[in-house]
């Protein structure tokens, strides 16, 4: 789980420092920065699969070892912050719980040239051990490699490790001779910690479809192979029983009886709910009903990510049925298995929300003069507790209150 994130100089996230929670929620009006936060995670994530900076940036066709990487929006072009300046360098600084029960603190840091796609600075502290830092080490862009300093076992001159400059040392130094043994297993949890999210956008015809898997243990970010995920968990009847019990409660009757899976003529899967005894296949259901089964459903992916993104989160959800919505979330992301990554523009998605909420909900705005995005918790906004004694938050929020509150 990342516990603190620093961005400097991404997009229009000139300084951004926040403390984050399990369950994270981010607000604001179009264009104030909450994509572009979005993209900052999904920058590493590509850095914790261990592509190039450029890849990350620009795309990456399918290969023998990894699927199609999409550029992110604006490329290395429009990657950079930019106002009338001509900087070129993007950091980030982490806090992240890793290894086996997230018991291990690493401390990750690093900087880069967008333009270049090279490497300017990077460091890792493990449980306060430096593990390896290129302070102190000139690294010229010219140079093809990029130098650090590993953690010191013997004393004399310490040696520098070279190492390729077009992408993260994260990914390289745990399969150096360098890594200590009993670091290894934590340098590749980190990445992993990085690597491992999920970005969850179901898009109702995909949902419709049938799978073209006959079972996986995750599905796609746009709801690919969903009906052979909900056969995976079909499959216990514990996780069938559970998944079950939160479709029930998208109907306020008690018609829905429970999942089901149907099948073509080749046996591919198709996702159904059963209704007074008859099968409703997805076909003919609603597109806020096939979303909200597809966002519960990745809570019991058997391969759970670290972190899921959810952008848009009311987006076809009836406003009677957002409080479950909001309450899987919270009750999913509090088990600790999954940290939440949201947005939503739906004042009732902030009228579900519970006072010890609002100092991981976030609200983002933007300076009309320099561009630069601002994200702050609520409870962070000048006077907004005060308020909120006084008029409800989702009132706040659609009277755009916290747009003059700041």
């Amino acid at each position: 789980m990342i516990r603190r994130i620093k961005i400097e100089g991404f997009k229009s996230l000139q300084r951004v420092e926040l403390e984050l929670g399990s369950l994270n929620v981010f607000i604001g009006a179009n264009a104030s920065g909450k994509s572009n936060f979005f993209d900052a995670l999904r920058v590493l994530q590509g850095i914790g699969y261990g592509f190039t900076l450029s890849e990350i940036l620009d795309g990456k066709p399918k290969s023998a070892s990894s699927e199609v990487w999409d550029p992110i929006r604006g490329g290395s072009a429009r990657a950079a912050f930019a106002n009338g300046t001509t900087a070129d360098r993007i950091r980030f600084e982490l806090d992240v719980d890793v290894g086996p029960n997230r018991k291990h603190l690493a401390k990750y840091v690093i900087a880069f040239a967008p333009s270049t796609g090279g490497l300017l600075e990077e460091s890792l502290c493990l449980d306060g051990v430096d593990v390896y830092a290129s302070a102190d080490i000139e690294n010229p862009l010219t140079q093809p490699y990029f130098e650090v300093y590993p953690k010191r076992m013997v004393r004399g001159p310490r040696p520098r490790i070279k190492f390729d400059r077009s992408r993260a040392v994260l990914g390289q130094f745990s399969r150096s001779e360098h890594c200590l043994e009993k670091h290894r297993e934590l340098v590749q949890a980190c990445s992993n910690a990085l690597s491992n999210t999920q970005r969850i956008d179901p898009s109702p015809a995909i949902l419709r479809d049938y799978s073209a898997a006959q079972s996986v243990n995750r599905m796609g970010e746009r709801g690919e192979n969903f009906a052979a995920l909900v056969k995976t968990i079909c499959a216990t009847p514990a996780s069938r029983d559970a998944y079950a019990s939160w479709l029930r409660q998208l109907w306020p009757s008690e018609a829905i009886e429970d999942v089901a899976v149907l099948h073509g003529a080749l046996g591919e899967p198709l996702f159904a709910i059963r209704e007074r005894g008859k099968d409703q296949p997805a076909p003919v259901l609603s597109d806020g009903t096939l979303r909200f089964a597809a966002i519960t459903a990745a809570f019991f992916q058997p391969d759970k990510p670290e972190l899921l993104t959810i952008e848009e989160l009311e987006s076809g959800i009836h406003a009677s049925r957002v409080r479950v919505l909001v309450e899987l979330l919270r009750s999913q992301a509090k088990a600790g298995q999954v940290q939440v990554m949201a947005t939503t523009h739906s004042p009732i998605v902030l009228a579900w929300l519970r006072d010890d909420e609002y100092d991981t909900t976030f609200y983002c705005d933007r300076d009309a003069g320099t561009a630069a995005s601002t994200i702050r918790p609520l409870s962070k906004v000048p006077n907004f507790l005060r308020v909120l004694q006084k008029q409800p938050i989702g009132e706040l929020f659609a009277e755009g209150w916290l747009e003059g509150a700041l």
